[in-house]
């Protein structure tokens, strides 16, 4: 029984592996799976959770790595389909030993970004309690942010749990303007809301976690919960009751690779909830999962298994 769904543009990225290269003199590259939503279904998946993945991919070899992959983590495609007349989005991906990686994107009208409302509608709901939303997959098209509006119309209808990470990827949008505005309008449609500090701050304006959970809790009646990635730091949290707290991060010895943690941070979170746990015991989970994931190249490589998390957690 499939508990658990997301939408997003599954990715095929080609990893630099010449640390401190630049994209252009790299020569030796590694393909992995990629995408935000998709690495969010992976890690459910490996944490014992059954998770359904919506999405298109084109008719090529990039779409059926990417088929095969889903198949390989055991994520329900029933509605993932292939589209002959667009192509499978790749990114390359540069290797640094310290900081962000340099990222070339190469998913302009893509499938993904073509996947319509309409192909949607069949879409059965019934058995989802938590559907994970990120601001990527409206970034992609006109057609993509509509398709996304109707979904999460539809997740609302349903009573289902809508969780919004607004993911900010700046050179997929025409300007900032207009990327804070139609974020920030699409988190209002959601009951719990997962900026990082550094997104906060672009998108209300502040870097003080407590002022980024007002603006989300005081902008929307539907949102009920803030929680703020610290990074490294932990995670700030807080309620429309107005209770707030602080938890700290775990410490990690080295960091391989930050891409992906956030995504990480979200699995640990969601799986939490979507057994029960108590936000406080969720929120941690999330910590645990986002330390694990810098430690591993790959966007999703580091997202353990229960054994794995629980073993993590004794180490601490």
């Amino acid at each position: 029984m499939t508990e658990f769904i997301t939408l997003g543009e599954p990715l095929v990225v080609l990893a630099s592996e010449n640390q401190d290269i630049s994209l252009e003199a790299a020569d030796h590259f590694s393909k992995y799976l990629a995408g935000a939503e998709l690495n969010v279904a992976i890690g459910m998946s490996r944490l014992g959770h059954e998770a359904t993945y919506i999405s298109k991919v084109g008719d090529d070899s990039f779409g059926n790595f990417i088929i095969e992959s889903i198949k390989k983590a055991k994520i329900d495609d029933s509605y993932l389909t292939k589209d002959k007349n667009y192509s499978t989005g790749f990114y390359l991906k540069q290797k640094v030993s310290d900081g962000d990686p340099t990222v070339d994107y190469y998913r302009k009208n893509s499938a993904a970004a073509n996947l319509s409302s309409s192909e949607l509608e069949t879409i059965d709901l019934s058995e989802i309690k938590i559907a994970h939303l990120s601001g990527i997959f409206p970034a992609l098209s006109k057609t993509s942010l509509k398709t996304f509006q109707a979904f999460n119309q539809r997740l609302t209808e349903a009573n289902i749990l809508t969780i919004f990470d607004p993911n900010l990827r700046p050179v997929l949008w025409d300007n900032q303007e207009k990327m804070i505005r139609t974020i920030n309008d699409l988190a209002k449609r959601s009951q719990i809301i997962l900026p990082g500090i550094n997104e906060g701050e672009i998108l209300t304006g502040s870097s003080e976690p407590e002022k980024i959970a007002d603006f989300y809790l005081k902008q929307s009646p539907l949102t009920k919960t803030v929680v703020v990635k610290l990074g490294a730091e932990g995670a700030f949290a807080k309620l429309k009751s107005g209770e707030s707290f602080t938890l700290s991060g775990f410490k990690v010895t080295k960091v391989i690779d930050t891409v992906g943690a956030g995504d990480g941070f979200a699995v640990g979170l969601e799986s939490a909830l979507l057994e029960g746990k108590i936000l406080k015991e969720a929120v941690k989970r999330a910590c645990a999962v986002g330390a694990l994931a810098v430690q591993s190249s790959g966007d999703s490589e580091g997202y353990p298994t229960k054994e794995e998390l629980e073993a993590f957690y004794k180490e601490k």
